[in-house]
């Protein structure tokens, strides 16, 4: 399964959010596709490959094909997260209150500058040589990265070690794990530097992470 046939998934699945906000109890796969700035027949294909099916007629049931995608997506259930680096980033992913209503809670920070410490607040920060402890107790399966990138590799492998399989890294390097570890690398400068290309050439509308042309 690719990353972009999931994106897409996510994508549908906050687009079918805004139609139920604005009344729509059915939706059809051209609804979907204009939302979301794809074919229809991309739509029917990315539902088809998980058994979701609609009716030429009636189009989807908006409820019914949210609870599918949530389920699809692991959304059906709260998601416990840590953060590695209670930095500018990881102490704003912290703060970030939106997660909660995508059934994703941080539950913990780690660092090893002992001033950022605090095991009183409603999310702790805790020594970064507690983390593998913490992860095998409370059965984490996610983790952040939010360190230097000179560190970045080194707290990846102990998520790992400790039994973390999914990895959402900002720091600005590459970071390659196991075979059976999802990792997804966010390079915010690269991403703006992308930005920055498109404006300078005049090239305007979204950036298409579906194709490569």
């Amino acid at each position: 399964m690719s990353k972009r046939t999931i994106i897409r998934l996510s994508k549908y699945k906050n687009a079918l959010y805004r139609l139920k906000k604005m009344g729509f109890v059915k939706v059809f796969s051209d609804n979907l596709a204009d939302a979301v700035g794809v074919t229809p027949a991309q739509v029917r294909k990315d539902f088809s490959m998980f058994g979701i099916s609609g009716n030429k007629r009636g189009g989807y049931t908006v409820a019914e094909l949210v609870e599918k995608l949530n389920k699809i997506l692991g959304k059906d259930k709260v998601q416990d997260v840590i953060v590695v680096g209670t930095g500018h980033i990881g102490t704003a992913m912290m703060n970030y209150r939106g997660f909660e209503k995508e059934n994703i809670r941080i539950v913990a920070g780690f660092d090893i500058d002992p001033a950022k410490y605090n095991a009183d607040e409603k999310i702790p920060v805790l020594q970064l040589d507690k983390m593998r402890g913490y992860v095998k107790e409370h059965g984490i399966r996610v983790g952040i990265i939010a360190v230097p990138d000179i560190a970045a590799q080194q707290v990846l492998e102990i998520m790992v070690s400790a039994g973390i399989k999914g990895i959402l890294n900002f720091a600005p390097i590459n970071l390659k794990g196991e075979e059976d570890t999802v990792i997804n690398n966010v390079n915010l400068g690269l991403e703006l530097e992308n930005i920055i290309y498109f404006i300078n050439t005049d090239k305007k509308g979204v950036i298409n992470e579906d194709t490569d042309a």
